[in-house]
């Protein structure tokens, strides 16, 4: 098919496109705005490193790159700790909170900030301030279990979760921009198909590139414009 072709149906098909387009953007604005809930997150960070020199000597930049290097490799045990049932259930002792483990997990999320040893811990909740509390709480509890288990002393809180004041989901703006291209382009492609699966003949045009034969006449609607 030629770019003109292309053209001519999408022109053709414009009131579908628009209205599958429409549509999308729509359902998109109703759930973001009055149907999900807004989901709050509260972060606390933590510097994990290796245990302090003992004997006084000074960090070197290749033991600092090595200790950068550690940490990025430990990030998956940092994240099974801090999920873990103990340090769960110890969390949710101390707040008396009424969820299980599972729940409390699913609300956790564990990285480490690129080449470095920061860790952040985050908390989404419904709650903003629940949110926080939980952070800060389960901070605490993991760096007690790290201190334990793998016997690395040097982690201390760097900055402590704080109340967000703004929900961090759903992201509206994104989800309605988001809908609009879905919604484009899955109206651009429905217009395709239904014109791929129109095999009727409707104008001259359509005579000639199909049953390539000359049109010698025309005979117009003489009940056209309702005479």
């Amino acid at each position: 098919m030629e770019i003109k072709e292309y053209v001519l149906i999408i022109r053709k098909r414009l009131p579908l496109i628009i209205s599958t387009t429409l549509i999308s953007t729509l359902i998109a604005l109703l759930l973001s705005f009055y149907v999900l809930p807004p989901i709050y997150k509260a972060s606390v960070t933590l510097f994990a490193g290796r245990s302090t020199n003992s004997d006084g000597n000074k960090d070197t930049i290749q033991t600092l790159y090595s200790d950068v290097l550690l940490g990025q490799q430990l990030v998956k045990d940092y994240r099974e700790i801090a999920v873990s049932r103990n340090v769960l259930e110890k969390v949710i002792k101390e707040l008396n909170l009424n969820m299980t483990t599972e729940e409390l997990g699913s609300m956790v999320s564990v990285q480490l900030k690129n080449d470095t040893r920061i860790l952040m811990i985050s908390i989404e909740s419904r709650d903003p301030k629940m949110a926080a509390t939980i952070a800060n709480k389960l901070a605490e509890v993991f760096i007690e279990a790290v201190q334990r288990i793998m016997k690395i002393e040097n982690v201390q809180i760097v900055d402590n979760a704080v109340i967000p004041k703004k929900p961090e989901k759903p992201k509206k703006l994104l989800n309605t921009v988001v809908a609009f291209v879905i919604g484009l382009m899955g109206g651009v492609g429905i217009a395709f198909f239904v014109e791929y699966m129109d095999n009727t003949i409707k104008t001259p045009d359509d005579v000639e590139k199909y049953l390539e034969l000359p049109v010698l006449a025309i005979i117009t609607d003489m009940n056209e414009g309702g005479k």
